[in-house]
């Protein structure tokens, strides 16, 4: 694969080089049983009877995740024509998140291409996504058409437990007491080679 540069005829151990096979891909969007479906919240959604979650027009999806994760792709999919999502917004970290929040500059913006199969991968900008615990997705243009539909959102990246810390006691002191400390007294000896 031809990934803008080369290597004087080496062996290239480049991640581009070693991307998985569309067959095994799925097994790195495993974050999904990370993600707390219960406090999950898709805002504008038009429901569909029995049917799974489907945005309709321009919407977005709150996404509290059970732990940390360091975010490394996205994949998005939707249907063939006009409803097709366009561009899509991320912001990390902002529980309770809402439409009125999305005038604040977001983390990332995404220009997407229709993607009918789940295929196309955005590679999200690492060192602002290390640490996520809370992903709004905000959906915010389509190809034209009054709705938007989305039927999957896939997140790949690798997963972390919340770790408590507990509280650390520790005494410190503004001006040492000289009694609290004692000094050896250390004579200088002097060796000669002769």
């Amino acid at each position: 694969m031809s990934h803008g540069h080369s290597h004087g005829g080496g062996v290239c151990r480049c991640a581009a080089e070693q991307e998985e096979p569309p067959e095994q891909r799925g097994l790195a969007y495993a974050l999904y049983l990370r993600i707390d479906l219960e406090r999950c919240r898709c805002l504008n959604e038009e429901p569909r009877g029995q049917r799974p979650r489907r945005l309709q027009a321009v919407g977005g999806a709150d996404r509290p995740l059970q732990g940390n994760v360091k975010l490394k792709g996205i994949i998005i999919m939707g249907e063939d024509d006009d409803s097709h999502p366009s561009e899509m917004r991320l912001y990390k970290n902002i529980p309770q998140m809402s439409f009125d929040d999305t005038d604040r500059e977001p983390d990332q913006t995404f220009s997407l291409n229709r993607d009918l199969t789940g295929e196309l991968e955005y590679a999200t900008k690492i060192s602002r996504f290390s640490n996520v615990y809370h992903l709004s997705i905000h959906i915010s243009k389509n190809f034209g058409a009054d709705t938007t539909k989305v039927f999957y959102i896939g997140l790949r990246g690798e997963w972390t437990e919340l770790r408590r810390h507990e509280v650390t006691i520790c005494n410190y002191e503004a001006s040492a007491n000289p009694a609290d400390h004692r000094v050896h007294q250390v004579t200088p000896q002097t060796h000669f080679i002769s």
